[in-house]
């Protein structure tokens, strides 16, 4: 049995096409919406709609964690653009539909998918086909093995779509029960696997995922969302914890055979 494993795939869906290619199925970790990219800023919504002159601003103020004054960057930016009459939820949601539509009709069948941070999960049901499952809190067989989904991320200053209590999120880590591969879009609370070594902080991983690995012991621990992680797989007792990589920029995905 061979799964391909993606994550953070960020508007890339020439690389998504062929992801499933020589796989039994694509498992999708979350992340498909592009709103900007920190490496290239002239892609993704926010360029779109505001410039790549601006992205590069805020960009820069992101980078040096000047949150406020990244949001009221942003905040004069949108009043901006209201004045030309554009409303903020009706110019994104129509940018993230137009990259839905073109990311799910790019996944193979079978893939099974879960949230990542920057996601819009209401919008899912419209575009996700048949061969697409959808999990968050929920759990799949796959060859024989257990995969358990949990979706989103936790707050935190960037102020994301798809950010969830901590309570909720540890509720949905539970519901879960006994997996063979846990499968998330954040990773477990451990320094090596949250520190991003190009951005220079920590992401948000989750401590309910750490007690989980500790707690299940599944084969595997499977996560993105750090694009640039000081150390990409380690042991935690009897699970190998992955960060499947960033399928953006690689195009290729992670490969788990059995």
């Amino acid at each position: 049995m061979r799964v391909h494993v993606v994550s953070d795939v960020h508007g890339n869906a020439k690389d998504l096409a062929r992801a499933g290619d020589g796989a039994d199925a694509l498992v999708c970790l979350g992340d498909l919406v592009l709103f900007l990219d920190y490496d290239d800023h002239s892609r993704g919504i926010f360029p779109q709609l505001f410039g790549e002159a601006n992205a590069d601003r805020i960009v820069a103020l992101r980078t040096a964690r000047r949150f406020e004054e990244a949001r009221a960057f942003a905040r004069d930016l949108w009043a901006e653009l209201a004045k030309q009459g554009v409303e903020r939820g009706e110019a994104v949601e129509s940018a993230v539909r137009a990259q839905y539509a073109e990311l799910f009709a790019a996944f193979p069948a079978p893939t099974y998918a879960t949230y990542g941070n920057v996601d819009i999960p209401a919008l899912w049901p419209e575009y996700a086909r048949p061969g697409t499952t959808v999990l968050d809190g929920q759990r799949v067989e796959i060859g024989g093995r257990v995969f358990g989904f949990v979706g989103g991320g936790l707050p935190s200053p960037m102020r994301t779509p798809y950010e969830i209590p901590e309570e909720e999120y540890a509720a949905k880590v539970e519901a879960l029960g006994e997996v063979d591969v846990l499968c998330s879009h954040i990773p477990p609370d451990v320094p090596e696997l949250t520190y991003d070594t190009v951005a220079r902080r920590f992401e948000r991983g989750s401590g309910a995922l750490l007690e989980a690995i500790h707690r299940v012991r599944p084969r595997y621990a499977l996560f993105g969302h750090v694009h640039q992680p000081l150390a990409r797989r380690m042991r935690i007792g009897a699970t190998e914890c992955v960060n499947v990589g960033h399928f953006a920029s690689s195009g290729r995905p992670w490969a788990l055979e059995w």
